[in-house]
């Protein structure tokens, strides 16, 4: 039984992915976690500066999901190479660097710092994060996602991924758009902007009055957003929004997905990957299928 997934040159073990800012840079949760069960972790997204990020609180649980509005809170990119890198290395699970900027040339310094590092085999360009206040995402613009891949794809040679927002008309042109440019992944969905009011103060209850929305109310919607990249795309698809179970990772699988990404329920249950792929396991003895990558787009319509 195959469980084993390829990104490019980026050969994941199995198809589990934790994604960005749900599980620190890892070391957070050594003795925790069964590390050989995760194909990579995700980096919280790293920028040029330190963040102290968005003023408190930052996140709040709904009755049916969770808001957050951590607003990239990070060590800064020297700090990351410095104090971050050399633990997460440690670990016994493959890094994926989340690389965030407020212009190109935030970009453009990031990758080409860790273009220099040989230990770290892929990067996941952010284009997508609602926390931070800017007036345009780059992946609402499918013109802006495209000039900042292109230039980005010409500093490196490692395998790279691009994450882009569901928060616009049309995702298919944003994705076209990045694997025009050259991205060798689609890394989707991100959070939904919501926003949440306290009848009692009247004051919302995010410090930055809104955030993105997620856990597994927003799982139909995101299954629809990969089934419609996945129907325009040709390159892989790092696709979650709302996994909880194996079966929510099976759907994204049918849907399109390469391999799947788990955040929020990270917060609750670290280790959930392990209850992914041993459900994983058990569907694809049950089906008889020797390799998951044979699940990939299987929807029957």
């Amino acid at each position: 039984m195959n469980l084993a997934v390829k990104i490019k040159n980026f050969q994941l073990r199995t198809p589990i992915v934790c994604a960005s800012g749900t599980f620190g840079y890892g070391e957070e949760l050594k003795g925790l976690v069964n590390f050989k069960n995760i194909g990579a972790v995700t980096t919280k997204t790293i920028t040029i500066n330190s963040r102290e990020g968005n003023p408190p609180p930052r996140i709040y649980e709904t009755e049916y999901g969770v808001m957050n509005s951590i607003g990239l809170e990070n060590p800064g990119l020297s700090g990351f190479l410095a104090e971050k890198l050399p633990r997460l290395l440690k670990l016994p699970v493959k890094p994926l660097v989340s690389v965030g900027g407020f212009s190109q040339e935030d970009y453009e310094q990031i990758v080409k710092a860790l273009e220099t590092k040989e230990e770290i085999e892929a990067i996941e360009v952010n284009l997508s994060c609602p926390n931070i206040k800017m007036k345009k995402m780059f992946s609402q613009d499918s013109e802006a996602t495209y000039n900042l891949v292109k230039s980005l794809r010409a500093i490196t040679k490692k395998t790279f991924i691009v994450k882009i927002t569901p928060e616009v008309s049309d995702i298919t042109e944003i994705a076209k758009a990045a694997q025009s440019a050259g991205a060798d992944a689609i890394s989707l969905v991100n959070t939904f902007f919501a926003l949440g009011i306290n009848i009692e103060t009247k004051k919302p209850y995010l410090g930055s009055v809104y955030g993105g929305y997620s856990s597994r109310a927003i799982k139909p919607l995101a299954l629809y957003k990969v089934w419609q990249v996945y129907k325009n795309v040709t390159i892989p698809l790092i696709a979650g929004g709302g996994i909880e179970t194996a079966n929510d990772a099976i759907e994204f699988f049918l849907a399109g997905a390469t391999a799947i990404s788990i955040g929020t329920i990270n917060l609750v249950y670290p280790d959930r990957a392990t209850d992914i792929l041993k459900g994983l396991k058990d569907y694809m003895k049950r089906k008889k299928i020797k390799d998951i990558n044979e699940l990939k787009g299987g929807m029957v319509s």
